[in-house]
């Protein structure tokens, strides 16, 4: 019988997930003078740190500096021509990784937090069973409990994982540049693999069934994306349908996809990468005990407070039906705490959360896009300048993508409330800022404009597009 080890300390909360939005949650409330319990049935860093956004954007890098190096010679700067030795790039990956887990298993003892290892389950009045990994399990019970166990990557029929099929999970574990890559999915996940596969010399096919890839993203923005991916050789085929595959002798598989299902296409490749979006993991949570909702898709249903059918318990992250985004899962952290701690938080305003994609060239946004604004009934006045006209994306020789500001349109016809704000290009993702908080402090452009922008800089073009839309600009 597996011994029972009763913890006699009650929790002001217990986290079921170590995840950004288990770990930030367990932080926040913990520096909050909160006493926590947290649970994790892997690693402290969840998909995020371990196999996800983490070891993608080290990959990222690697093919960002062999596309730098590569292209030395438009700076002066000779070199012979470089190779990729993949397994220090995986190393590299490694110890990025593992260093940051490190530091929060670091901050879970800094900050008095009790840390569980094994499997959490929810039963009546916030009580979590924890089947610990040595085999005897554990009960604690908090006065809040945080259900925060994150997400798997979904598959599709015929692509079971394994050998050349594989999902980021096994993608990100690589110690070589596969030859050829078909992905699976133009998704903002798949469009940062195929970018970086092919920055390191893979030819790459991205498979996408809906008309284009990057669905969702202001035209304009996505536009931009589609031929730099076209410069870099990427073949986007939109609106097929993946049918199978059929595995080649001595490795790799043959890919059948198509429009038609009748005459199919046939690609080789060495690599299949499926990147079809990630589902909710809650099926070991036990919640079939509780009056905690678990929808037909597998996502834990919660209010905008982020609060379950079940009193004090509360739901966050890829648990539920937001944005899949770990900074969205820390802004859940902190409302949910904050509602422990007897405060008045607002909800997370989703629609003007900040969106991140770190494929080449980057995409950055908050707000909705302009066919997004004008389906919600606004009357919108939009500005757009591409980065070939900023004096540093010149000095840096990434002049492509381009700032597009979404208004609303005051009576007069001038632009008023700035709706959105979206970028495509060198490093927008650490360009964003001002846009979302203009967009989330609901500012006017006039206001905007006033910011002074550092001169030369990237950031300039977004001060240029603002203060265009006052009917008067300086370089464009």
């Amino acid at each position: 019988m597996t011994e029972v080890v009763h913890v006699a300390e009650q929790f002001d909360l217990v986290i079921i997930g170590g995840g950004p939005g288990g770990y930030g949650a367990a932080f926040y409330a913990a520096s909050a003078g909160l006493s926590v319990a947290i649970v994790e049935k892997d690693t402290m860093g969840g998909t995020c740190l371990n196999r996800g956004c983490i070891p993608a954007k080290s990959f990222l890098e690697t093919a960002a500096t062999f596309r730098h190096v590569k292209h030395a010679a438009v700076f002066g700067v000779q070199s012979s021509e470089p190779t990729i030795d993949f397994a220090v790039a995986q190393a590299r990956k490694v110890k990025i990784v593992e260093g940051l887990v490190k530091g929060i298993g670091g901050l879970i003892k800094a900050r008095k937090v009790t840390a569980f290892t094994g499997t959490g389950s929810l039963g009546a009045d916030r009580t979590v069973t924890v089947a610990l990994s040595d085999g005897t399990t554990a009960q604690v019970q908090g006065r809040g409990v945080i259900l925060a166990a994150g997400s798997a990557p979904r598959t599709i029929p015929g692509f079971d994982r394994g050998g050349p099929i594989m999902t980021s999970d096994e993608v990100l574990m690589l110690d070589y540049v596969p030859a050829r890559v078909a992905v699976i999915g133009g998704g903002a996940i798949g469009c940062e693999f195929a970018s970086t596969f092919a920055d390191l010399g893979s030819t790459v096919t991205i498979l996408e069934g809906l008309p284009k890839i990057l669905p969702g993203l202001d035209a304009d923005v996505a536009n931009v994306v589609v031929r730099s991916f076209r410069k870099k050789n990427i073949a986007i085929k939109t609106g097929v349908k993946v049918l199978g595959h059929t595995p080649l002798d001595g490795g790799g598989t043959t890919v059948h996809f198509g429009a038609d299902e009748a005459n199919p296409e046939h690609l080789d490749v060495d690599v299949v990468i499926v990147s079809v979006g990630r589902r909710p993991y809650s099926d070991e949570l036990g919640l079939s005990s509780t009056g905690v909702v678990v929808s037909e898709r597998g996502f834990v249903e919660v209010d905008t407070y982020c609060r379950t059918a079940e009193s004090g318990v509360y739901a966050i992250g890829d648990l539920i039906n937001t944005p899949q985004l770990a900074h969205v899962a820390y802004a859940e952290a902190i409302l949910v705490v904050k509602q422990l701690l007897g405060e008045n938080p607002m909800p997370v305003m989703y629609d003007k959360v900040p969106w991140a994609i770190y494929c080449d060239p980057e995409v950055a946004f908050a707000g909705p896009g302009e066919e997004a604004a004008k389906a919600l009934g606004y009357d919108v006045v939009v500005a757009k300048h591409q980065f070939r006209g900023n004096s540093r994306a010149q000095i840096i020789d990434q002049t492509d993508g381009l700032v597009k500001v979404i208004a609303k349109k005051n009576a007069d016809g001038s632009a008023g409330e700035v709706l959105g704000v979206h970028m495509v290009g060198p490093w927008v993702t650490e360009q964003l800022s001002g846009g979302y908080l203009a967009v989330n402090w609901g500012a006017t452009v006039a206001e905007v404009a006033e910011f002074i922008q550092p001169h030369p800089s990237l950031t300039e073009l977004f001060g240029e597009t603002m203060l265009s839309l006052t009917g008067r600009s300086l370089n464009t």
